[in-house]
């Protein structure tokens, strides 16, 4: 703890807090008390959560369908039948 310097320099008063401040001045401020309570404000009502309502899912246009490509016919390869000649 500090040493007291000088006595009843600041005339106190109650209810009041006093320091020194970094300049070296003394400073009073009004000491915050638990006990008193503020005027009773005015009930608000609980706000109620509007509920979205969901929106029905738009519908999709139809989208024309592609043919789909003609198939190419399958081409059967026939093979040339090569006739051997006999030699006599």
């Amino acid at each position: 703890m500090g040493k007291i310097i000088a006595k009843n320099v600041v005339e106190r008063k109650p209810g009041f807090l006093y320091y020194i401040d970094s300049a070296g001045n003394v400073c009073e401020a009004k000491m915050a008390r638990g006990g008193k309570k503020k005027k009773a404000a005015a009930k608000k009502k609980p706000a109620v959560k509007k509920v979205a309502k969901k929106k029905p899912a738009a519908k999709k246009k139809a989208v024309a369908k592609k043919k789909p490509a003609a198939k190419k016919k399958a081409v059967k390869k026939v093979a040339k039948k090569t006739t051997k000649k006999k030699k006599k």
